[in-house]
């Protein structure tokens, strides 16, 4: 069945153009009317129109709704106001997407307009310097669920992780981790200035040796370097599995320079002209492509600066054969986009404007028994995704790092996590689906009959409110998938969906003597039921049968 607001949306142009050929092309918005009496779709078309062929509002809706069918998908048709004109469907054309979540079941919600396009998603990736804090947590969520809507729309995905294996940061974790294997041999030792001083720097050390007892003073440091980052690329993996997050490909830093890939991307850059000499660095010309002011590439002592293996990172994905990219990443790397992509245009390579596409999100503040929870006692100085998900579990964690606007911030509140009650958003969701689950098994028909269920004894504003969100699912998937926003999924599920099912639990028996009611009903719940489990399947969260 195709989506009624798209039929009705191509029947009122049709109209218009029938009325107003002279018109010519006209923007159709269609919209719910917020009053269930005012129809199920509404248009203020006529208002738009009226200046343009010289009559009133009301008269041009008169002329629109005479062009419109009289059979079929619209059953009625109201004018309103100074023009506004209302549908009502026909129970066929309204309570249709309960047949048709039932018949596609898992599928339901699906689109194809990716058309097997590739599309890379890169996400988290953290330095290897320790375990993943709540920040990764929230990008691994929002990365995971912007794949699976992209895969949703019919792309073909790669979850990217590019590991920051090279520069400062890594240096400074060779050191913090050697000055412990010292410490644990009797020696004295300073903790270099800027190093790690986490539990897990200890647990590094004693690993090391136990591998390397020939160095048990810590004297290779090379070694003690190869080792650290090893050891911790497995402690994140290991986090992101308890997450429930995978990825399907994995990329350096350091191979940027192993291979020579930011020495080419400079040297391109000269050859295209716009780089210069000045004050004993390298230029790139950013301010021909939109920045504020150039910016310092090749500094003075001879190392680049952060944005230039950003730009040779993002050639390599180009010329993967990715022509859609989008990066998951915190808001501190605002300055990266306009940088980033200056370089890439610099290049003159046919790399599209815009390319890619950022989602940076906002920080995450973890709250509990109401004061804020600031360290862990392994990592020493934040709270990592780990302690998260052993303190409330993986579903709370994925949903609410999800639930708010990616530039909103995000207060996660322990005690809500783990509540067992209507305020906590994961656990209303999760009920909902658990309830319908618990009337289909009271019923203990065939859930399969239902989906040839005679739906015509639907219609109080209980069925109508709730199936009119219902079909609304696969458009807000296609929705959040375009805008990045898996948070849309979210506010769909707990507001729109759960809500209307938890009154119409309440308001309406299912299980009537009735039997033609009793299995419309019924084939509602199933179709409730789909679209709530196929939602939270998007957002990585799970849809539990019994709570």
């Amino acid at each position: 069945m195709s989506d009624p607001k798209q039929q009705v949306e191509s029947l009122v142009a049709k109209a218009v153009a029938d009325a107003f050929p002279e018109a010519g092309a006209v923007s159709i918005l269609i919209e719910r009317p917020k009053n269930l009496d005012h129809g199920d779709f509404a248009t203020n078309v006529a208002l738009q129109l009226a200046k343009s062929v010289g009559k009133k509002p009301r008269e041009v809706a008169e002329a629109i709704v005479a062009k419109m069918p009289k059979d079929g998908l619209v059953t009625k048709m109201d004018i309103a106001g100074p023009g506004f004109i209302n549908f009502t469907l026909g129970s066929v054309s309204r309570f249709g997407v309960v047949a048709t979540a039932n018949a596609q079941g898992k599928l339901f919600g699906r689109g194809e307009g990716g058309k097997g396009a590739k599309f890379m998603v890169e996400f988290v990736s953290a330095n290897p310097t320790g375990p993943l804090h709540v920040g990764h947590g929230r990008q691994a969520a929002l990365g995971d669920a912007i794949s699976t809507l992209l895969e949703w729309q019919g792309y073909t995905v790669t979850r990217e992780f590019y590991y920051n294996d090279a520069g400062n940061q890594i240096a400074n974790l060779a050191l913090s981790v050697q000055a412990r294997v010292k410490e644990a041999a009797g020696m004295t030792v300073e903790m270099p200035k800027d190093g790690y001083l986490g539990d897990y720097i200890r647990e590094i050390a004693r690993e090391y040796v136990s591998a390397h007892f020939g160095d048990a003073k810590g004297e290779n440091l090379a070694q003690i370097q190869q080792f650290a980052v090893k050891y911790l690329r497995n402690e994140q993996d290991i986090d992101l599995r308890a997450f429930g997050v995978q990825f399907e490909s994995y990329f350096l830093e350091s191979s940027l320079y192993t291979d020579g890939k930011v020495d080419e991307t400079v040297a391109m850059l000269k050859r295209a002209g716009h780089t210069y000499e000045g004050e004993g660095a390298l230029w790139l010309k950013t301010t021909d492509f939109g920045d504020d002011k150039d910016r310092v590439m090749r500094k003075s002592d001879g190392t680049y600066t952060y944005f230039v293996p950003d730009v040779a990172y993002h050639v390599t994905k180009f010329k993967r054969g990715y022509p859609h990219v989008v990066n998951v990443q915190g808001a501190d790397h605002h300055s990266t986009v306009t940088r980033v992509r200056a370089g890439l245009q610099a290049l003159e390579m046919q790399i599209p404007k815009g390319y890619p596409d950022y989602v940076l999100h906002q920080m995450v503040t973890v709250m509990k028994s109401g004061e804020e929870v600031k360290i862990s006692k392994r990592a020493g100085s934040y709270v990592t995704v780990r302690d998260l998900v052993d303190e409330v579990g993986r579903d709370a964690v994925r949903y609410f790092f999800i639930m708010r606007k990616v530039d909103s911030h995000l207060v996660f509140d322990i005690d809500l996590a783990k509540a067992k009650t209507e305020d906590n958003p994961v656990y209303y969701v999760q009920y909902a689906h658990a309830r319908l689950c618990s009337v289909l098994r009271e019923w203990g028909g065939d859930v399969e009959s239902l989906k040839t269920a005679d739906l015509s004894p639907l219609g109080s504003p209980h069925e109508v409110a709730l199936a009119q969100k219902l079909s609304e699912f696969p458009g807000l998937l296609a929705r959040a998938a375009r805008e990045f926003a898996p948070h849309l999924v979210s506010f769909y599920l707990h507001d729109d969906v759960a809500a209307r099912m938890h009154s119409y639990y309440n308001a309406e028996r299912f299980l009537v003597d009735d039997e033609k009611l009793k299995l419309a009903r019924l084939s509602l719940v199933a179709a409730t039921r789909q679209v709530l489990a196929n939602g939270l399947a998007v957002l990585g969260v799970s849809a539990p049968e019994r709570m």
